[in-house]
């Protein structure tokens, strides 16, 4: 018995078969993941770019029409109509509206308000009108599903108790004298 293993293992050893196989079983899987990642980073860029500018768009009316008191749903609507690529727009995004004094500076707040599907209840934020030369802040976040939650760069977003990614997007603004 002693003699038959050494020859059992020196056919392996001289032997090519499967050599295309075992590198394809390598490099395959790495290959996926690069290309998941990169569907997911495209899309990911895509929805916070058309974000970032559904609200350039909708803080322009808001900067040039003085007098007039926003409301969150009426602002949150014409972004989701500017931003059409974010899923469920209306239910997934959360805006806060803040007046900043610059003379008593305090800095905009770290903590971002978004919603979460996991929660029941989602009280609304900080949300102010402002009035002539005054300093707004204004912050969007929009929470997201992940396209593909198991695999490489989706798999490392930092996500809530649903599963869901933050785009936040922050602008600010003065309000136009009347």
């Amino acid at each position: 018995m002693k003699t038959r293993a050494p020859k059992y293992f020196s056919y392996f050893k001289t032997s090519e078969d499967g050599h295309a196989t075992i590198e394809f079983v390598i490099m395959v899987p790495v290959l996926l993941i690069i290309l998941l990642s990169s569907v997911e980073l495209g899309v990911l860029t895509l929805r916070y770019a058309l974000l970032e500018r559904a609200l350039d768009v909708v803080v322009r009316d808001i900067r040039l029409t003085t007098g007039v008191d926003f409301v969150h749903d009426d602002i949150r609507d014409d972004i989701c109509e500017v931003a059409s690529i974010i899923p469920d727009c209306s239910n997934n995004l959360k805006l806060e509206m803040m007046t900043m004094d610059l003379r008593n500076w305090t800095g905009i707040p770290t903590e971002t308000v978004c919603t979460d599907r996991a929660e029941v209840v989602q009280p609304l934020s900080t949300f102010e009108s402002g009035v002539s030369n005054q300093l707004m802040v204004l912050r969007a976040c929009a929470k997201i599903e992940p396209l593909f939650p198991t695999t490489g760069l989706g798999a490392s977003f930092e996500t809530d108790n649903a599963g869901d990614y933050a785009l936040v997007t922050t602008t600010a603004f003065v309000q136009e004298p009347k």
